[in-house]
């Protein structure tokens, strides 16, 4: 007679950069999801490679500090969040290290100076998402939400505790309103997108509504509330569908007097209180004087260049997109910053075109993930005396960070993490480099 099969207990020695818990067994790597430091466990692998294995719990035997309740009721089966069980403090020290790591192995550099984290609030922070909408007459109609963990299916929830509380109160009506569609099989996704004062959802419709279906879209959006728009085919096709008079969307920094409108579709930070932070920050790092010129590439709608404007400072917005470029100039006129904001497309990925940037005192750069190679080798020949670089990848930072300073001859002086999206995984940095 064969016992039951061992399972094997292990200790959690740290985390990973995706807040799985990391052990090791006779030379092998564990990767353990949902688990915490120090903790003592059960666990069973789901993947197997020669040097490594992904796991999960199967029962936890002695509970790390750092563990806490997570708040929401679908944490674990929705992919949306990954640290929902960790305390936040233990979050933010996993993306330090991440950042910290990422320099040190890719650029082999260290900051002078580690920037005291940028946290915003924890809950309620999601003002862009964009939510997968499935039909699935099993499950009782339509799925409205983000998709499962390790899955491409649609979890199946009721509600987001990082979405604003009215926008995670839509859900269960949305689902609702979505399976009464005669389109409700050619309606794949809604995008969300939060102003300061209304609420855009963006319907991707892969054919267009009938008569019926758009009277329930209607009055849905006069029932709730908020402003629905069509999107039959890229980002620029989507068109406001009701109500017709719907204010425009706009987001405040307040410390610098700035209203910035944007489009339902326009990239946007996700979290605008830490976005106010990251700005506040970013700007002290600058020190945009009066007069001064400072370059803000990848600049989107003018979210730092007309901050650097208030302060004072002769601004050059560069940008990939010109519907943005015309966003960012209809932002500086309206907040009276026109003579101080100039703003024009550029491709920032090509090496023939960032070599023909003019030069300036300082820089701004908050590239996509990608990063900004070719435009950080392009300092060699006009080199601004400081650099302030927002990421959204540790690894492309550090890629660029070694040319900054083992090429173009900078120090980096500074970086830190920004809590941009607390629960998750997701590395926001800043850094600041100087001649």
């Amino acid at each position: 007679m064969t016992g039951p099969p061992v399972v094997p207990v292990v200790r959690i020695e740290s985390l990973d950069g995706q807040g799985r818990g990391v052990a090791h067994v006779e030379g092998k790597t564990i990767f353990i999801d949902g688990a915490a430091p120090d903790e003592v466990l059960e666990y069973a692998s789901y993947r197997k490679k020669p040097a490594w294995e992904a796991a999960q719990i199967v029962r936890i035997e002695k509970e790390g500090a750092a563990r806490i309740r997570p708040r929401c009721a679908f944490f674990g089966k929705c992919g949306g969040c990954s640290m929902q069980h960790l305390d936040e403090p233990t979050q933010v020290a996993v993306k330090q290290r991440v950042l910290e790591d990422a320099l040190w192995h890719i650029g082999r550099l260290r900051p002078e100076t580690v920037l005291r984290a940028i946290h915003g609030v924890p809950w309620g922070y999601r003002h862009r998402a964009r939510l997968s909408v499935r039909y699935v007459p099993q499950k009782g109609g339509s799925l409205v939400g983000f998709r499962e963990h390790r899955s491409r299916f649609v979890a199946d929830m009721t509600s987001c505790e990082v979405l604003p509380p009215r926008v995670s109160g839509l859900i269960s009506p949305l689902r609702a309103l979505f399976g009464s569609l005669a389109l409700r099989e050619r309606l794949p996704q809604v995008e969300v997108a939060v102003g300061e004062e209304s609420i855009a959802l963006v319907l991707r419709v892969l054919v267009p509504p009938g008569p019926e279906d758009l009277e329930r879209l209607k009055r849905f959006a006069g029932h709730h509330g908020v402003q629905l728009w069509l999107q039959e085919a890229g980002p620029a096709s989507a068109r406001l569908l009701w109500p017709l008079d719907a204010p425009p969307l706009y987001y405040a920094l307040p410390e610098f007097g700035v209203r910035l409108a944007f489009g339902p579709t326009d990239f946007t930070q996700v979290n605008h209180l830490a976005n106010r932070l990251l700005v506040r920050s970013a700007l002290g790092l600058l020190d945009p004087l009066p007069g001064e010129k400072v370059s803000d590439f990848f600049c989107g709608l003018g979210n730092f260049s007309l901050p650097v404007a208030r302060r004072g400072a002769v601004v050059l917005g560069l940008e990939g997109s010109a519907a943005l470029i015309a966003r960012a100039k209809a932002n500086a006129v309206e907040n009276g910053l026109g003579d101080r904001c100039s703003f024009q497309t550029a491709d920032l990925f090509d090496a023939a075109a960032c070599a023909r940037l003019p030069a300036s005192d300082k820089a701004l750069l908050d590239p996509p993930r990608e990063g900004a190679i070719e435009l950080v080798k392009s300092f060699a020949s006009n080199p601004p005396r400081r650099v302030v670089y927002i990421s959204c990848d540790p690894a492309t930072l550090a890629r660029d960070s070694a040319v900054l300073v083992h090429v173009q001859g900078y120090r980096l002086a500074a970086a830190g993490v920004v809590n941009m999206f607390p629960h998750t995984s997701h590395v926001e940095s800043l850094a600041c480099f100087e001649r």
